[in-house]
């Protein structure tokens, strides 16, 4: 959206190719600003055509997946990184145990994994990961050929290759989170927040929420920072709309009941899959963890 607004500034044609379940509302925003959204069924073949049609159009093609990872002065005081600890200064906690993003270019992990890197800081980077993206299996294989032909449901996050944007060796760790976890934990957020939220803060919040837990049950005090990454108002036809909701299959119900227990408990109960696809809380005996004392 971003781009077609400058090019439209610039007087340029601009072009977005993107998979078919990009939501509509994005598309229309897009051609708001004067772009042309070019849709493809399959994920994986989004770069060949884009370089197809820059070609065939006598244009240029926009890699920003390539390149995120250098696009901002990751040393200095003008990058996401820095902005997150000025904004911490205040706090009671002011450097975090844990920072938790997501990755699309790989552009913001890496930025903010180099900058804690470079300055010395006390905290770690953990990246989440959604459904139907490679970033989490390269991070465990570092095997750069890995692929998928499905599109991530979770917008703005997740990719079906690995972009060289993404550097695994400035990541601390990786969580691979459930869509329909995603998606239970904007519902769940807004509860709290009274703000709807896109998807991948669903995927942010939910990572952060194991994190806790995981401070809570070893009585670490301190604070964990995470990104609203875009609001909610682009998703009504999608994650906001029950009926699309089950159209995919998602089952958001154990997932809102495991937040909340958490939210009040501070106790993470894990979640299985049943032979039907529901999900199910784990054997109590083996897998519930409770903590008596809450992390602030």
């Amino acid at each position: 959206m971003s781009e077609a607004y400058f090019a439209r500034l610039l007087g340029l044609p601009f072009v977005a190719v993107m998979p078919k379940s990009t939501s509509t509302s994005k598309m229309a925003q897009i051609a708001f600003y004067g772009g042309e959204c070019h849709v493809v069924n399959d994920p994986s073949q989004i770069y060949a055509v884009a370089h197809s049609m820059a070609e065939e159009l006598h244009g240029h093609f926009m890699d920003q997946f390539t390149y995120a990872e250098r696009a901002t002065d990751w040393c200095g005081h003008n990058n996401i990184a820095y902005s997150i600890y000025a904004q911490m200064r205040a706090e009671l906690a002011p450097i975090p145990q844990w920072i938790v993003v997501g990755a699309g270019t790989g552009g913001t992990a890496t930025t903010i994994g180099r900058y804690l890197r470079y300055h010395g800081v006390d905290t770690k980077l953990c990246v989440v990961d959604p459904e139907h993206s490679v970033f989490y299996e390269y991070y465990k294989s570092r095997d750069r050929q890995l692929t998928t032909t499905r599109a991530s449901c979770i917008e703005g996050i997740g990719r079906p290759r690995v972009e060289l944007s993404f550097i695994p060796d400035v990541v601390d760790r990786m969580l691979k989170v459930p869509d329909a976890a995603s998606i239970a934990a904007i519902h769940f957020l807004e509860e709290i927040i009274g703000r709807q939220c896109g998807g991948s803060t669903g995927t942010n919040v939910y990572g952060a929420m194991q994190l806790l837990a995981e401070m809570a049950r070893n009585g670490t005090k301190g604070s964990l920072v995470t990104l609203i990454c875009d609001a909610g108002d682009r998703y009504v036809d999608t994650y906001y709309n029950s009926a699309w909701v089950r159209q995919q299959g998602y089952q958001l119900q154990p997932y809102l009941e495991q937040l909340q227990h958490f939210y009040t408990t501070t106790e993470w109960q894990e979640l299985s899959m049943s032979q039907e696809g529901a999900c199910q809380p784990k054997d109590e005996s083996r897998s519930r963890r409770v903590c008596k004392q809450r992390s602030r």
